[in-house]
């Protein structure tokens, strides 16, 4: 899924693998003409949706598992950094969230459907916020915590917030901006036991108000009934300046990325999800968060980046949701070490063996990798890539070691699940196939069956807020369905499995997933005097072809007059670079830190435009290749 911040993949430190001999799996004698005939077999088995769930709202799925699984861990958290996790059960998180949303309709005059936006690092309180708003009235605005002062505060402007609710970590932030926000009615201090005190107010004095009016009789909060198609969350795509779209949704796109999910992949009671991506997006909100609370699964809050192995460790999880970098650092780091303790022959050897057997029915994998598994928590049975591209190889490996590995693809203008990998029928290098309740095609497609992706699905957006030519931009109404323009570039296999080969829109995609549009930036550079015209672009790394990450370049046309004004005649071509390069190292610290420019190149002729006037960003790409 696309939209998540980047953010740096510390150096994991695993211990010194040892991967002893295992004679019995040496001994075993693998028959490939059965091996062969098991595979025919299994290419004629008729691949079946388990049966999915059928959920309107994410209030039927809160309603439903607090009574369900009230006894059981909902949430685990490290609330003391040197301590141990604390569990918390759905009973007391069910509590939690009805005395919260109770307290937000009696102590605090919001309205009829205030607009609350949560911005916090992934904690408990994030948890019960949001799903407080999904059950209540009012729209949830989940806000990257990353965002720079100034962009957090045209996020508050822009989406009218009444409320917000936000952690001690971005008590400065909001305390810099404070003056210039005086809409907002409330700031509800996360973990805060302070009572109302002009706009400020503790969260945790809410909960416990609104649980003593619980506790007295006052269910109103339980009797509200919300609409499957009301508008519920509002999401930015991409920073906040005009450029940015916020992507509306409804509880039914939420609630119909748990059906579809339902319908691919088994989770049980048992399952814990491992909490690692930013919760603002909807790839970790709702696959990370609802999908699990609707099937009864706990998860585990990771510390933060540099605590992943440990963390893993402690809680034990059996899913992990990640974006391509993380995975691909940790089968980096296994396998360093494995090579380091000379046992890739070995490995090697034990995969193929593994695969032979599993094959004709005996799976044997994760005792003969106990000592990888040990390492990554002892019971981690799925990951799931979304977010960007990722090495078909290493989701194989994966698989060899006796892991289901499975991607997904999306947008959050999809909420984000568009295709999935089935469990049950796995395509590793593919980005799965289209959700079962959802539709996929290929716009005029070329020889190659390439085009751009169009999707059909329940968990297709609203539409862009107070945006409605955006909205008609992307979204084409044919024979009353909804058909979306992904913007990206793919073809689609004779099985239905979508494979993606690039991008038809502009925005360049991080390693980790992250967007970044290059208009908003140039938005930005547009306003330098000594700018005439530039073009912001993801450049490849010529000085080393193994690095896969783009490099945030741009190509500008300087203002020769306004150069000359400001700094004199017979500049020279090193004097002007310098003093541009001055101008966008401002700009940069007006960005979120994957946004900034990190290459320059002074361009003397024109761009290519159409008729329009539009530069011809394929066209300008060509010509450097």
């Amino acid at each position: 899924m696309r939209g998540l911040r980047d953010f740096k993949v510390p150096d994991f430190k695993f211990p010194k693998f040892k991967m002893k001999d295992m004679p019995e799996i040496d001994e075993v004698k693998v028959d490939y003409d059965a091996l062969k005939r098991a595979q025919e077999n299994d290419k004629k088995k008729e691949k079946k949706n388990y049966t999915p769930t059928t959920y309107q709202t994410i209030q039927e799925v809160f309603r439903k598992s607090i009574v369900d699984y009230a006894k059981k861990e909902v949430i685990l958290e490290k609330f003391d950094p040197k301590g141990k996790y604390t569990e918390i059960s759905y009973e007391q998180f069910g509590e939690d969230v009805i005395g919260f949303g109770t307290a937000l309709m009696r102590k605090l005059n919001l309205g009829e459907n205030p607009r609350i936006l949560i911005l916090s690092e992934t904690t408990y309180d994030w948890y019960v916020s949001y799903m407080t708003v999904l059950c209540g009235r009012g729209i949830a605005i989940p806000t990257d915590k990353e965002l720079p002062d100034n962009e957090l505060e045209n996020v508050i402007k822009r989406s009218k917030a009444d409320v917000i609710i936000y952690s001690e970590k971005k008590a400065e932030s909001i305390g810099k901006i404070l003056p210039n926000i005086q809409n907002v009615k409330y700031f509800i201090k996360m973990y805060s036991e302070s009572g109302i005190d002009g706009k400020n107010v503790g969260m945790q004095y809410l909960i416990e108000e609104g649980k003593n009016l619980v506790a007295n009789g006052d269910d109103a909060y339980s009797h509200i009934e919300i609409e499957p198609d009301e508008f519920k969350v509002l999401l930015f795509t991409s920073g906040t300046t005009s450029s940015a779209k916020g992507v509306m949704l409804s509880s039914r796109n939420l609630a119909e990325n748990i059906n579809a999910v339902s319908a691919y992949v088994k989770l049980y009671p048992e399952d814990r999800l491992f909490s690692v991506l930013p919760l603002h997006h909807t790839y970790e909100s709702t696959i990370g968060f609802l999908l699990p609370v609707a099937c009864g699964c706990s998860v585990a809050v990771c510390q933060g980046l540099k605590h992943i192995v440990p963390n893993l460790q402690e809680t034990k999880p059996t899913a992990l949701l990640a974006v391509p970098l993380l995975i691909e650092n940790l089968y980096r780091k296994i396998n360093a070490n494995i090579k380091k303790a000379k046992k890739d022959g070995l490995v090697n050897s034990m995969i193929h063996v593994t695969n032979a057997l599993k094959v004709v029915g005996v799976d044997i994998k994760r005792k003969v990798f106990a000592e990888i598994h040990e390492n990554l928590g002892g019971k981690l049975r799925i990951i799931v890539s979304a977010a960007a591209p990722i090495d078909a190889k290493i989701g194989k490996w994966v698989e060899d070691i006796g892991i289901v590995f499975l991607q997904g693809y999306g947008l959050t203008e999809t909420a984000p699940i568009a295709a999935l990998t089935p469990e049950f029928e796995p395509k590793v290098g593919s980005a799965g196939k289209a959700i079962f309740s959802a539709e996929l095609k290929i716009d005029n497609p070329n020889e190659n069956g390439e085009g751009e992706v169009l999707i059909k699905s329940p968990t297709l957006m609203l539409g862009y807020y107070e945006d409605e030519k955006a909205t008609n931009e992307v979204i084409d109404v044919i024979n009353g369905e909804r058909w979306f323009h992904s913007g990206d570039v793919g073809y689609l296999d004779k099985d239905g499995f979508l494979y993606i080969t690039g991008r038809s829109k502009n925005v360049i995609v991080t390693q980790n997933g992250k967007n970044i549009y290059p208009e908003e930036v140039e938005l930005l550079l547009s306003q330098v005097p000594e700018i005439k015209e530039c073009m912001v672009y993801g450049k490849e790394d010529e000085k080393d072809p193994t690095n896969k990450e783009l490099i945030i370049s741009v190509k500008v046309i300087p203002n020769l007059e306004e150069l000359e004004a400001n700094y004199g005649k017979d500049l020279t071509d090193e004097k002007i670079r310098d003093i541009i390069w001055g101008k966008i190292k401002e700009v940069n610290k007006k960005l979120t830190s994957y946004k900034a420019i990190k290459n320059l190149e002074i361009k003397k002729d024109e761009f290519e435009k159409t008729t329009t006037m539009k530069i011809k960003r394929y066209a300008e790409l060509k010509k450097d290749k």
